[in-house]
């Protein structure tokens, strides 16, 4: 069994280790970098399993009323083990504690394509309880059309390690 943890150092070297190992996700190496320096003035919280984290998830405050994750990612043999779960638990407590009203995340929208991984994401932010709430044709690239997802925080409570 894992636990959650806050992450304070070294967050662009996890972020480039774990988005490195999910090239079906994530094929651009400009992208990556582009997170990994990105997350760097962000909260970050992992799920840890003995020592290792497995998972981290990065969030953007928009005060006063929402929060964005910024980045979600699991190592790829450790898949539909529940860390995505711990971390969105995380991320609700962290938008409760900021006074936040919703938890929001911009993800790939469906593009007519073969793209089972980009469905397993939508499909496990529409399990957790988000909306799929508007998609913006060409705010990323006019290939790469978001999808824009909300979910109304409920109260939570806190409860997490550091690292």
């Amino acid at each position: 069994m894992g636990r959650t943890i806050e992450i304070l150092t070294g967050k662009a070297e996890l972020c480039r280790s774990i988005m490195g190992a999910l090239p079906e996700w994530f094929s651009e190496p400009e992208a990556i970098e582009a997170s990994a320096q990105a997350i760097e003035d962000l909260p970050v919280f992992g799920y840890a399993e003995a020592d290792v984290v497995t998972a981290l998830i990065a969030l953007k405050p928009h005060p006063p009323g929402a929060v964005e994750i910024a980045l979600i990612a699991t190592r790829p043999e450790h898949h539909g083990r529940g860390a995505g779960r711990h971390l969105i638990d995380a991320a609700e407590r962290f938008g409760h504690e900021s006074g936040a009203r919703l938890l929001t995340v911009k993800t790939l929208a469906p593009r007519g394509r073969d793209e089972p991984q980009f469905e397993a994401t939508r499909r496990f932010y529409d399990r957790n309880g988000f909306v799929r709430a508007e998609v913006f044709a060409k705010l990323w690239h006019e290939d790469h059309p978001c999808l824009f997802m909300v979910k109304p925080l409920a109260g939570v409570e806190a409860g997490e390690a550091t690292l």
